[in-house]
């Protein structure tokens, strides 16, 4: 989940999913997020049309229960370069026990510790991208131990309580009611 600014790896992402099509794995790719209109390099809505008509990655838009997708996603990735403090999603992702690959980026570094709880790539590298996708994808128990690594981290470094009120505060934060 981001805002569709080219600067969180939008395009590496979109190209990593071709790739990955390319190579015969099977996969969905969603990308979860509003167009950020006030950002100078917001991704447009014509692209973002364009790749979900082409059946390359689907975009759902501006969510407001992210953790319900989590719930559903085998594998969170956010291929920023964006210069970010520590990425909330990232955190949030990690509390649902969801095995990450992001970028070897201060920030993302901060929570994805590289073959523990998901797989870190080098900023604007749509293959190195790819190919950890492709792992994942490929290989249920690692995405288990990454997941299970990442709660385990999350509950040690934010607190199991924080952590789960963090969870729930998802759910609630999001809806209106």
């Amino acid at each position: 989940s981001a805002r569709m600014i080219w600067d969180k790896g939008i395009k590496e992402y979109v190209n990593a999913a071709i790739i990955l099509r390319e190579r015969g794995v099977k996969a969905k790719f969603i990308l979860v997020g509003a167009i950020d209109y006030d950002y100078p390099r917001f991704v447009e809505e014509k692209f973002l049309k364009e790749w979900s008509q082409n059946g390359i990655v689907n975009w759902l838009g501006y969510c407001d229960n992210i953790n319900e997708i989590y719930q559903k996603s085998s594998i969170i990735c956010l291929p920023s370069f964006y210069s970010e403090g520590i990425p909330k999603s990232l955190i949030e992702a990690a509390a649902c026990g969801k095995p990450i690959v992001t970028t070897d980026m201060p920030g993302c570094r901060e929570i994805v510790k590289n073959n523990f709880n998901g797989i870190l790539v080098k900023p604007k590298d749509e293959i190195s991208l790819a190919n950890a996708l492709e792992v994942l994808i490929n290989d249920f128990d690692l995405r288990f131990e990454f997941g299970t690594n990442g709660r385990r981290m999350a509950e040690e470094e934010y607190g199991a309580d924080k952590i789960n009120r963090m969870t729930l505060s998802v759910y609630t934060d999001s809806n209106p009611n």
